[in-house]
C-alpha cells in the first residue's frame, strides 16, 4: 500500500485524518505564502496546497510508493484574504469586520505522486452573529485565535460566533473529509475502509 505524507503542521489536519482512519506521517513543507498580484483566494489556495504537496514531496527520502497531501484555508471577506492576526488589535478588528456578516471559508487540498498531482478547492459559507469588542478582545485573551485564518477556530470556543453554516464543517477546520477521502482513493489510499482489517 502506498504511504501517505502530511505536508502540514496543523494538529487540527492531523486529527480530522485521523478521524477517518488514514494511516499517514508528518512531514515540513515551507512555502512562501506571499499572494502574487491580482491573485484571486481560491486560486491563492490551491497554488499554496499543490505548492505544500510538491515541497513536502521534495523531503521524502523513500524508496517506498508514497504520495503527499497538501492543504491551504483562508477566510475571505469582499474578496478579501484574512489572514492570521499580528496582535490582538488585528484580531479584534477581523472579528468586528466579520461580525453580523457572512463570509467564505475556501480550503484547498493537493494530492502528488512521482507522476501527478491533483487538487480542488471546497467552498464554505459561515454567517457569524454580532460580536461586540469586549467579547473579541476576551476571545483573544483565550489564546486561541493566534493561529487562526480570520482570527477563530470554529472547532473551539469560535464556535459560539457561528450563525450558521452551508458547506463543510471540515474543510471549515482545515481538511474537507468527503473530498479528501475521494482524492486519496484515486491515489490508492483507503481511509475508514481500513479499520475493521487491522
Amino acid at each position: 500500500m502506498k504511504q501517505l505524507y502530511l505536508a502540514s503542521g496543523s494538529p487540527r489536519r492531523r486529527e480530522l485524518l485521523t478521524q477517518i482512519g488514514v494511516s499517514f506521517s508528518v512531514i515540513s513543507a515551507d512555502i512562501d505564502e506571499t499572494p502574487l498580484p491580482e491573485e484571486c483566494p481560491s486560486a491563492y489556495v490551491e497554488r499554496l496546497a499543490r505548492g505544500k504537496a510538491e515541497a513536502g514531496h521534495g523531503t521524502v527520502v523513500s524508496d517506498a510508493d508514497f504520495c503527499v497531501l497538501g492543504a491551504d484555508t483562508a477566510v475571505v471577506l469582499d474578496g478579501k484574504i484574512l489572514g492570521k492576526p499580528v496582535d490582538e488589535a488585528d484580531a479584534c478588528a477581523m472579528l468586528m469586520l466579520l461580525s453580523g456578516r457572512e463570509h467564505e471559508v475556501l480550503t484547498a487540498i493537493a494530492v502528488r505522486d512521482g507522476e501527478r498531482c491533483e487538487s480542488l478547492v471546497v467552498r464554505s459559507l459561515v454567517r457569524f452573529r454580532n460580536i461586540d469588542r469586549d467579547e473579541a478582545a476576551a476571545y483573544w485573551a483565550s489564546g486561541e485565535p493566534r493561529d487562526k485564518a480570520g482570527g477563530y477556530g470554529i472547532q473551539g470556543l469560535g464556535a459560539v460566533f457561528v450563525a450558521g453554516l452551508n458547506g463543510s464543517y471540515s474543510a471549515v477546520v482545515g481538511l474537507p473529509l468527503c473530498e479528501t477521502c475521494e482524492l486519496l482513493g484515486h491515489f490508492g489510499i483507503p481511509c475508514w475502509q481500513t479499520l475493521n482489517a487491522r
